[in-house]
């Protein structure tokens, strides 16, 4: 069965600034701009504004379809980042990116002070990689703005059974907090959160059997680019690891995800088409 045939809780969602993604149809893709110091990646523009506008302009340029901007690393072992430096980096980003370009951002935070103040700035998106679990606050700023929100599954410090159960049981205990705030399904994209406290081979067997997450109805995310997993098995440094990445993209477009969350902008977007063009049943190709 190809992915276009998964059924959705919605068949659109409003990503805002205009931009509506018709599931099912293409893979979207989220371009990543690290407003931090200590990114994993080595990608940080904390601080350097040009550097953060060029990125985005030619993610622009590019196709992709959101931008994503983030002020507290989540690298395993980063130092918490207190909340007044975490939404300085984030809002004065932005700011200047809102400005630039005409592609929809969404602000990468656990907290509902830093979202609040990334929507007045001119985000759309909340990307909260503990799926509503650290700050209650956070499900009902979501609820109140009538935003989009993408919910992740950690598994950091959790006690580990079997990946696609502990998965669909953290993703559902995410969306019951969705729904008890009063959330519209429409406005929700999961995140199974390949890297966050699984082992190498965990990760690869999540890639294998993303299709057992279509039971949740709801479109799916992923972000693998240029992530540790990919550099223990290629033997690669995190600037090395471009094909890697393109390989962990086409898997999870074949198996049924709906967006990937990218470093790499042209050279992803056309993974993202090729893949597109072979598994989308109704993709126009000349």
């Amino acid at each position: 069965m190809w992915p276009i045939n998964r059924s959705y809780q919605a068949t659109r969602f409003d990503a805002g600034r205009g931009t509506t993604w018709d599931w099912g149809r293409r893979t979207y893709v989220m371009g990543i701009v690290n407003a931090t110091q200590d990114s994993f990646s080595g990608d940080g523009v904390a601080g350097e504004l040009q550097k953060a506008v060029s990125l985005a302009k030619k993610f622009e340029a590019c196709g992709v379809d959101v931008i994503d901007i983030g002020g507290a690393s989540s690298r395993p072992g980063a130092d918490p980042t207190p909340v007044s430096i975490e939404k300085e980096r984030v809002i004065r980003v932005i700011e200047v990116v809102n400005a630039e370009v005409k592609v929809p951002i969404s602000v990468d935070t656990t907290r509902a002070e830093v979202a609040e103040a990334a929507l007045d700035a001119g985000a759309t998106i909340v990307n909260d990689i503990s799926g509503f679990r650290l700050d209650p606050d956070l499900s009902s700023l979501v609820a109140d703005r009538g935003v989009g929100a993408v919910l992740m599954h950690n598994q950091r410090g959790l006690e580990h059974h079997d990946v696609i159960d502990d998965i669909t049981n953290g993703l559902s205990g995410s969306l019951l907090i969705a729904e008890a705030a009063g959330i519209d399904a429409a406005k929700l994209i999961l995140d199974p959160g390949f890297g966050f406290g699984w082992s190498v081979a965990e990760n690869l067997e999540i890639l294998r059997r993303l299709p057992e997450l279509d039971s949740l109805n709801f479109p799916l995310l992923i972000g693998t680019s240029r992530k540790s997993s990919i550099g223990t098995v290629l033997g690669s440094n995190v600037d090395e690891r471009l094909f890697g990445t393109a390989a962990t993209v086409t898997q999870a477009i074949c198996a049924g995800i709906d967006v990937v969350r990218i470093h790499d902008g042209a050279e992803m977007r056309d993974v993202v088409d090729m893949s597109d063009a072979v598994v989308r049943q109704d993709r126009s190709v000349d």
